[in-house]
C-alpha cells in the first residue's frame, strides 16, 4: 500500500508504469469505462481519464497519438481514497492513448481517452471502492440487498482492497471464535461475502472461490487456524447450498464441501 502524494484534492485514480517504478505516469479524477467490459471482449476497456495531467510515459504517448508510439505499455491503475493513498489496485495491459482533449477539472489539464485491458475490473465494482473511499463502508450487511452479479463484484473488491482495509492488522491468534449469520447465504457468492465480513469486518475478505477460501485457511488472510466457527442459521445454509459439485470421489453438495475444506484446515464449525 501506498500513498500517491502527486494528486490534487479530487483525484481518484494514479497510473505507474509496470516496468519502471519511478515512473510515474499521473492522476485523473475519473476513470470512466474502466468498469464497463466492450461487448466484444471481457477484458478490453475504453477509458476516459478525466482531469488527467500526463506525465512520463504517459506523456511522450500523448504526443503520438495515432501512431505506433501512442502505446504507453502496461500499468498498475491505483484506486486511491481521499489523501492520495492507493486503496487497491489493478493490472492493465497495452494502455494507448486514443484522444485528448481539454478537461473541465482545471487550468492545464487534459481528458484522455486510453484503450487497455484489464480483466480484473469487474462490472459493478466502482460503487463499493466509493463506499470505501467515503468511510461509508462501516458496517456490516451492506451487501445483503445485492442482487448476484452485484455480489461478485463486491468480492472483487474485498480483495484487491484487502491491504488496505486491514491496515496491516495481523492475523488474529489461534482458538479465536468467529460467528457466520447464514441467514443471508443463499449461493457461493453470498457465503464468501458472509464468511469474509465473519472474519475481517464489514467488507472483508476471506475467498471469492473454493481454492481461495483454502488458501485464506492457510493463513495471511486474517485468521490463524486452529479457530472456531458459529455457523448461525446452518439449516437455512444448507438447503441453499445444495447445488452438486464434482469431487474425486464423485459429488458432495457445496455446503458439505464447504464444512470439509474448513475442517481440513483446523476449523471446528459449530452448526446452529
Amino acid at each position: 500500500m501506498r500513498t500517491s502524494g502527486r494528486g490534487d484534492e479530487g483525484q481518484k485514480y494514479a497510473l505507474n508504469s509496470d516496468e519502471d517504478d519511478d515512473d510515474f505516469w499521473g492522476c485523473a479524477h475519473e476513470a470512466e469505462g474502466l468498469f464497463t467490459p466492450l461487448a466484444d471482449e471481457e477484458g478490453a476497456r475504453r477509458v476516459h481519464l478525466a482531469g488527467c495531467l500526463p506525465q512520463g510515459g504517459l506523456l511522450k504517448s500523448v504526443n503520438h497519438v495515432g501512431g505506433r508510439r501512442a502505446v504507453a505499455g502496461n500499468a498498475w491503475l491505483d484506486l486511491l481514497d481521499g489523501d492520495g493513498t492507493t486503496m487497491g489496485s489493478y493490472f492493465v495491459n497495452e494502455v494507448t492513448v486514443v484522444g485528448i482533449q481539454p478537461s473541465a477539472h482545471g487550468v492545464g489539464l487534459v481528458d484522455l481517452t486510453v484503450t487497455l485491458w484489464c480483466e480484473n475490473a469487474v462490472a459493478g465494482a466502482e460503487p463499493v471502492w466509493d463506499l470505501i473511499r467515503a468511510g461509508n463502508l462501516n458496517r456490516t450487511g451492506l451487501w445483503h440487498d445485492l442482487a448476484p452479479e452485484e455480489r461478485h463484484a463486491w468480492l472483487s473488491v474485498a480483495l484487491w482492497s484487502g491491504e488496505y482495509q486491514r491496515q496491516g492488522r495481523p492475523d488474529t491468534p489461534a482458538g479465536q471464535v468467529f460467528t457466520l449469520d447464514g441467514r443471508h447465504i443463499v449461493d457461493r457468492d453470498s457465503f464468501y461475502c458472509a464468511i469474509g465480513e465473519a472474519i475481517n469486518g464489514p467488507g472483508g475478505y476471506f475467498g471469492w472461490n473454493l481454492d481461495a477460501l483454502d488458501d485464506c485457511l492457510r493463513g495471511g488472510w486474517g485468521a490463524t487456524a486452529p479457530f472456531a466457527l458459529h455457523w448461525d442459521s446452518s439449516a437455512e445454509a444448507r438447503a441453499r447450498l445444495a447445488e452438486r459439485v464434482p469431487t474425486g470421489d464423485g459429488e458432495v453438495s457445496l455446503f458439505d464441501l464447504l464444512l470439509e475444506i474448513l475442517e481440513e484446515r483446523g476449523v471446528s464449525v459449530i452448526l446452529r
